[in-house]
């Protein structure tokens, strides 16, 4: 399962609105990995109208969180928060498959 914290499901929706998907309908959020970064994989998270064909499919704080099955294995149990600060401010992953993450919180390896 992926989970996301009250503030990161509120800033998730504003997005979305911002970008003039409703999250009452069918749109999310899509988080996974790709190869990169100083750690090794990095985080994507996109806002997206619809999942996926095989995307698994959360509920979490009135937000869909989507995400590929390949990505889900470095995920599953991660929460997603919102992290409001100067120097680093943004949605954050408390993700507890990974072994070492690097300085800035979007790379990490397992």
């Amino acid at each position: 399962m992926i989970g996301i914290t009250t503030l990161a499901a509120e800033k998730a929706r504003k997005m979305m609105m911002d970008n003039n998907l409703s999250p009452e309908a069918n749109n999310g959020i899509r988080i996974g990995v790709k190869s990169g970064g100083c750690s090794g994989l990095n985080y994507v998270l996109d806002i997206v109208d619809s999942p996926a064909d095989n995307d698994r499919v959360f509920e979490r704080n009135g937000v869909k969180i989507f995400c590929d099955p390949r990505s889900y294995l470095y995920l599953n149990g991660t929460e997603i928060d919102f992290e409001d600060s100067v120097m680093g401010g943004g949605f954050k992953f408390n993700n507890p498959n990974a072994r070492r993450s690097c300085g800035c919180g979007t790379s990490f390896a397992v």
